[in-house]
This record gives structure tokens, C-alpha cells and sequence, in this order.
């Protein structure tokens, strides 16, 4: 999709010197442009490769506003955000045709909203809401008395247990599964066996969620579990029944919650974290990757790093990890 330098610049709310007439089509990093791409940089150590670089524009901060080039800059005041949004302009969006598969099974009861795509092998249960413009991916499964909002995307293979939710502009990667039972169990003191205990809550997700490949998130067992407005889960994460998480929360991979665990808007959790039952994650909290939180704790600390297991702040522990270095020295 071809812009001119005019027009990726009126969208990213950024000002341009040089030459706006410039057309691009596409985006790359510095390493590998081509004629008619954009590259950002973000300090001035870059600066210069990409102004010698094949690229046909520069996207930077305004630490570039004196420099002298050949290609047009944008100077944007974010320039990775203002990249961000100008790939949305520049790369070419996926082209589906709204209807319905012939191999995909739709119940009768079903609501269908207009622009809807279902792909092969599809299915939607009984009762379901689809509002407009959401593509249901092949294979992907939608339960009984499921509620989509609009402009959702559920690629190959997702499945939707019965009752969940799901806002705005939802986006679900292959293989996810949303809403299945939680891991909860009650053991029989005079037997040791385990019977399992009710799993009939929901699960609600709010509008603009990202969930990743293979990402499962569980139902509440008598309650709802919940999914905050803007939040992002990377893949192979899992969330146990009865969590809370809050608005534009970031979680990366392979990350384990347990449940019954509150988790505060924009916190940060790294990858390979491990939360235990009943912890309380407070506003603004960044969890470093393999930090582990025990049982009913709760971490609080707006823009804190905590790291290692339990997770402390990282001042803390690298003071102790620095301490036991130096008696491993001193014991040789």
C-alpha cells in the first residue's frame, strides 16, 4: 500500500523534514530496507546507518530535528509508537470475503451480525451472538450461548467453551481456549481422592485483548474470571479460574497464574513468571522473567521491578545474589 511521507506523517501526528512527496510502501529495519521502505531509529547511535541506508524515509525523535539528509525525516516525539502506527498504513491488510464455508456448521438459533466471516470447518453453537465484521477462523469452535463483539479476529483452531464473552476487537491466536474449566479439586480426608469441584462461573474478555497461540484462560468456578480492556498475553500462557486481570496489563510467554489471582492495571509480567493462589499484583508492577510469588502475597511497588523467587525488589536481590558471591569467594 503506497503513502506518501505527507500522509504516513498527518498520522502519526509527526512533522516532516525534507521532502514530503516521497512515496513509500513498506517498512523494514535498518539492516535490510529497500527503495520505498521506512526505518525508524530511536537514539542518535542509529541515526546515521539508517540515513546511509537503501531506505526511502527515516522515522525518528526530535533529537534528529538538526540533522542534514538526503531522505525526508519524520519527527515524531515516540518514534517506535509512531512506527507502529505507520505500519498500519503501509502493510498490505488480509483480505477475507464475508460468508460462511460451506463445511462450517452454524446453529439455527445462532445470531450473525453483517460482514461476518466463518472459515472451513467452523462451528458456532447454539444461541452464539457474532456481532459484525469478526472472522471466525477454520476450525476455530464457538460454544453454546458464546457472545463476540465486533471486528474480532479468531485465527485456526481457537476453541470457545459455552457462556464466555468477548468484547471489541478481540484478537485470538491459533490454538487458544478460552473458558475451560479451572483446576479445582477437593480431596475426601477419608479416602485421599480427589472429586471435583463446580466449575460453572464465566469468563468475560474486554474489548481490544490480544490473546497468544496456545494461551488458555479459565472460567470462574462460581464467579467470573475476567480479562481487562487493552491487555496483551503472549503465547503459552495459562490463567486459572477466578483471576482478575486488569486494564492494559502485558504478559509474556509461558507464564503460569494460579487462581484466584488479582492482577492491577499496567502491570508487567516477564516471561516464565510463576504467580501462586490468591496473590494480589498492585498497579504498575513489573515482574522480571522466572520470578516466582508465593501464596497470598501481594506485590506493590508503580514502576518497581521485582525479580528472583519470591520475587523482591531487584535492588534487593541483586544485592543478595551479589552477597552470596562474595561468600562463595570467601569459603574458597
Amino acid at each position: 500500500m503506497e503513502r506518501s511521507v505527507r500522509d504516513i506523517a498527518k498520522h502519526v501526528h509527526g512533522r516532516v523534514l525534507g521532502d514530503e512527496s516521497v512515496v513509500l510502501s513498506g517498512i523494514a529495519s535498518i539492516e535490510s530496507p529497500a527503495p520505498g521502505d521506512l526505518v525508524f531509529v530511536e537514539d542518535e547511535k542509529t541515526l546515521q546507518d539508517a540515513l546511509l541506508s537503501r531506505a526511502s524515509a527515516v522515522l525518528a525523535g526530535e533529537f534528529a530535528a538538526g540533522t542534514m539528509s538526503n531522505k525526508p525525516l519524520i519527527l515524531a516525539a515516540q518514534p517506535r509508537l509512531a512506527f507502529a502506527r505507520a505500519a498500519n498504513l503501509l502493510l498490505p491488510q488480509a483480505e477475507r470475503t464475508p460468508g460462511i464455508h460451506r463445511s462450517a456448521v452454524v446453529h439455527s438459533s445462532a445470531r450473525l451480525g453483517q460482514d461476518i466471516c466463518v472459515e472451513e470447518r467452523g462451528v458456532i453453537g447454539e444461541n452464539a451472538v457474532i456481532d459484525r465484521g469478526t472472522r471466525v477462523g477454520s476450525g476455530t469452535v464457538i460454544g453454546a450461548d458464546v457472545t463476540i463483539g465486533r471486528d474480532c479476529e479468531l485465527h485456526s483452531n481457537v476453541t470457545v467453551y459455552p457462556g464466555v464473552r468477548l468484547g471489541n476487537r478481540v484478537i485470538v491466536h491459533a490454538g487458544a481456549v478460552l473458558g475451560s474449566d479451572g483446576f479445582g479439586y477437593v480431596r475426601d480426608r477419608s479416602t485421599g481422592r480427589y472429586e471435583k469441584f463446580p466449575q460453572v462461573g464465566r469468563l468475560e474478555i474486554d474489548d481490544d485483548v490480544e490473546i497468544g497461540a496456545n494461551t488458555t484462560v479459565d472460567r470462574g468456578a462460581l464467579d467470573i474470571s475476567r480479562i481487562g480492556r487493552g491487555t496483551k498475553i503472549d503465547n503459552l500462557v495459562h490463567i486459572g479460574h477466578n483471576c482478575q486481570i486488569g486494564e492494559d496489563v502485558v504478559i509474556a510467554a509461558q507464564t503460569g497464574i494460579s487462581g484466584t489471582v488479582v492482577i492491577e492495571k499496567n502491570v508487567v509480567i516477564g516471561g516464565q513468571v510463576g504467580i501462586a493462589d490468591h496473590v494480589r499484583i498492585k498497579a504498575g508492577a513489573i515482574l522480571g522473567a522466572q520470578s516466582g510469588v508465593p501464596s497470598r502475597k501481594v506485590i506493590r511497588g508503580n514502576g518497581i521491578v521485582f525479580w528472583g523467587t519470591p520475587a523482591r525488589p531487584i535492588r534487593e536481590y541483586l544485592k543478595e545474589v551479589a552477597l552470596l558471591g562474595r561468600l562463595v569467594k570467601k569459603g574458597k
